[in-house]
């Protein structure tokens, strides 16, 4: 069994650069400036921005399910970036953070939930997905609440899965 970590498609992010700040606002958007190299962890390249990088903090739904686990908090996302793409190995946006793991099944209830601290990510996951009747797992920061990224099972091609 592997893994997959993908980060959310710029595409559908592009046109909120275009905006201006009260267009942005009225979306309830903003356009922030990382103020440090750590700390604005955008979700599209799955890597904290540098300082000096310019961000848009917006609303987002990230579990998008009709079930009462349906979920939505406020993420980053800068311009220009490609959608980071991580198999069998943690992003670098999960790197010194507390993750809570939140395991769903196919229909988006939840099954099981876990904190990982800095460093147990992996082993965190593999242990969740152990259990044949997890779909995927979505990450979040611990103490903030946002969302990190979405973690999908990525069966080998020909396992008959």
């Amino acid at each position: 069994m592997t893994y997959l970590i993908e980060g959310l498609c710029p595409d559908r992010f592009a046109p909120l650069f275009a905006l201006d700040d009260a267009s942005l606002a009225a979306i309830n958007a903003r356009r922030v400036t990382a103020t440090a190299d750590r700390g604005f962890p955008c979700r599209i390249s799955l890597e904290d921005a540098k300082g000096g990088e310019e961000l848009i903090l917006l609303h987002h739904v990230s579990h998008d399910v009709a079930t009462p686990y349906r979920s939505a908090y406020a993420i980053y996302v800068r311009p220009g970036v490609s959608a980071g793409r991580y198999r069998d190995e943690t992003p670098p946006a999960f790197e010194g953070r507390t993750l809570a793991l939140r395991a769903f099944d196919t229909d988006g209830m939840l099954r099981t939930a876990r904190l990982a601290g800095p460093g147990e990510a992996d082993g965190a996951i593999r242990d969740l997905f152990a259990d044949a009747g997890i779909s995927y797992i979505d990450a979040h920061n611990a103490a903030y609440g946002c969302f990190a990224a979405r973690i999908e099972r990525d069966e080998p091609k020909g396992s008959g899965k």
